[in-house]
């Protein structure tokens, strides 16, 4: 689930993204205090969601959902929680073509457990941007790396090359440059790519 809006009625409005179909405004009948068998989707939620719709697919009605992952932890860290929001915000707010759907859902999969599990949010935000940008053939690293000074280019190179189990335990001065590095990715992206950021 990427993004919640406030309920109206007896319904929730979700944004959802499908490896299938891409993003799909979703709405859930909001579950009765003694319905405790029907389960309230959130955010960062992963499930399998049986659909209808009645307006030819421009919105769809959840008939049942069977949770396969809830990211719940994200919550407990501001920093985590405002980056997976803006990574949310970002896959809902962009077109996403059907060739790359798969890649993105399992970005949204990786990024999300990350954040959950307590990774270096920054590092977590930065690798994410870089890969949503590269799979969707912007060329990010014949591009945006060579214009970075040389110090930050490395620091780039060693961050985007290196898994992230790898970094757990990464030294402040990986988390400032990731800090600085996204933010200046971001700016590149805005400036010569299509992504929208607001």
């Amino acid at each position: 689930m990427l993004l919640k809006r406030p309920p109206s009625d007896a319904f929730q409005g979700l944004a959802v993204f499908s490896p299938e179909h891409g993003l799909l405004q979703v709405q859930q009948r909001l579950p009765k205090k003694s319905a405790a068998t029907t389960i309230a989707l959130d955010l960062f939620d992963e499930a399998a969601l049986d659909l209808e719709s009645s307006n030819q697919g421009r919105t769809w009605f959840v008939k049942e959902a069977v949770l396969t992952a809830r990211h719940t932890a994200i919550g407990r860290n501001y920093a985590a929680l405002r980056l997976a929001c803006e990574l949310a915000a970002l896959i809902a707010r962009n077109h996403v073509h059907e060739e790359s759907r798969r890649a993105v859902a399992d970005l949204l999969h990786s990024a999300f457990t990350a954040f959950a599990r307590g990774a270096p949010p920054d590092l977590v935000w930065l690798k994410s941007l870089y890969r949503f940008a590269r799979d969707e053939g912007y060329p990010v690293a014949q591009q945006w790396l060579p214009t970075l000074p040389a110090d930050l280019r490395d620091a780039a190179q060693h961050l985007l090359h290196t898994p992230l189990a790898t970094l757990a335990d990464a030294p402040p001065g990986d988390l400032h440059a990731a800090a600085i590095l996204h933010a200046r990715l971001a700016d590149y992206l805005r400036g010569h790519t299509e992504i929208m950021f607001e």
